[in-house]
């Protein structure tokens, strides 16, 4: 490891920053003709060092750029030939490249602590966005973690940008500037996100759906984790009624800070990191207010994804209940959360990992979606007969509990195929159930 080369001990580490801290463009040279380059995801994208690297690309060659969640364009000269870009997970600002073949997607669907899997374990550069460092020289990761922490522990070369906003909030989440080659300043700050505003009939319907979850599936004292999605991220404003709440998850979703405070989630009844919410990042786009409230709260800490969605610690979590959004469901159960057909459109993340671990801790695992959307004009449903050709699984049928939409809570487990497809076909939009009824009759007599 280079942390001792770098810096002998702790104590002079205040010299060695202010040695190492360089503009971006001289950060960036050290970045040479071969490498592959990660860099830290969504919130924590290094915005200043992005551009810099970009122009720094038409100077070398063969490089890889790993970038989940982008919130900068990569759509550069040389995209294919003097670098490649991929990722685990998209967003709507890079989603066009991946369409039409321009990047490459690296699927990722298990996680174990203290270990990289096996597409990011091969990146020896690593650019990433942390806080100025405290009296002792400990640069936070505020908001999101993910697996900063373990790709800069395993990087040759590691460049830091340093944000005076970021929160900072406590678990393992923290590294030492001892550990980090070179830091730039920031200069430019978070892009304006344009998100599609949902229709008014997508609002109704994600509240009636979310109402129905904390109504029929969610006790209280049961332990919870959310996914990111617009139906479940939307979740945690409809709990505010629940008592002692516990929260084991990999996104922290909107609104857990209030409920903290509010005294619904207390962790009390946890049985890993009791009256602690444990993720491993925020939702992006977290109100500005949550993360103040959050920052420097004990009750909240960050750990590595490969930490937080370890199946086998997920298990650990006796009852945990698991919500998760679809974007379509087969009359089986069968889940696609990532793609539309054969093309992605976001990524696994640890919606797998989360469905197999509450089977296994004997909690429940929930899909949301609502029933239909509107395809340019088109109502499509959500519930099908079968997902479309090279549609991802995201999660098997055999660990997909209930699937909710506006219109019910179809109840699968333990279930054959027909009374499956007829519990599903009970919540489907009414407009697709006649040919959902007649596709089942066809395929499952």
């Amino acid at each position: 490891m280079a942390i001792a080369r770098r810096l002998d001990g702790r104590s002079d580490w205040r010299s060695y920053y202010d040695s190492r801290t360089v503009t971006a463009d001289e950060a960036v040279s050290h970045v040479k003709s071969g490498d592959r380059v990660a860099l830290s995801i969504a919130q924590s994208t290094p915005f200043t060092l992005c551009p810099a690297l970009a122009a720094r690309l038409m100077d070398i060659e063969d490089v890889v750029i790993n970038h989940g969640a982008a919130l900068v364009d990569w759509d550069l000269p040389g995209l294919g030939e003097r670098f490649r870009l991929e990722s685990m997970y998209l967003s709507p600002l890079d989603r066009p490249l991946y369409l039409r073949g321009a990047a490459d997607f690296t699927p990722i669907s298990y996680y174990r602590t203290d270990v990289l899997p096996p597409s990011l374990d091969s990146f020896n550069v690593y650019l990433m966005t942390v806080s100025p460092p405290d009296a002792n020289g400990d640069c936070n990761f505020g908001d999101s973690q993910i697996m900063s922490k373990l790709l800069a522990r395993n990087a040759n070369l590691v460049i830091a940008e340093i944000d005076p906003t970021f929160v900072r909030i406590g678990g393992d989440n923290s590294i030492h500037v001892s550990e980090i080659d070179w830091f730039v300043e920031r200069q430019i700050g978070f892009p304006d996100v344009p998100l599609p505003e949902p229709s008014q009939e997508e609002k109704r319907n994600i509240a009636t759906i979310c109402q129905l979850v904390a109504r029929d599936l969610i006790p209280d004292r049961a332990t919870i984790q959310i996914g990111v999605g617009s139906c479940s991220g939307m979740l945690g404003y409809h709990l505010g009624d629940k008592h002692d709440l516990g929260m084991q998850t990999e996104i922290i979703p909107f609104n857990t800070v209030n409920l903290v405070r509010d005294g619904v989630i207390t962790g009390k009844y946890k049985k890993l990191y009791p009256g602690l919410v444990v993720g491993s990042g925020f939702a992006i786009l977290t109100p500005r207010a949550e993360l103040e409230l959050a920052n420097g709260n004990p009750a909240f800490e960050l750990y590595d994804f490969n930490l937080t969605d370890d199946i086998r610690l997920i298990a650990r979590e006796e009852g945990i209940i698991c919500v998760n959004n679809a974007l379509a469901v087969d009359l089986t159960g069968q889940t696609n959360s990532e793609s539309i057909g054969h093309q992605m459109y976001t990524g696994t993340g640890g919606q797998t990992a989360f469905a197999i671990g509450a089977s296994l801790a004997g909690g429940k695992s929930i899909i949301v979606t609502p029933s239909s959307s509107l395809v340019r004009t088109e109502r499509v449903s959500r519930i099908m007969a079968g997902l479309p050709p090279g549609s991802v699984i995201t999660t098997p049928r055999t660990f997909v509990h209930y699937v909710v939409t506006e219109y019910g809570v179809a109840r699968l487990s333990g279930k054959s195929i027909r009374a499956r497809a007829r519990e599903l076909i009970a919540v489907a939009h009414p407009d697709f159930r006649s040919d959902l009824a007649s596709e089942a009759k066809r395929m499952y007599g």
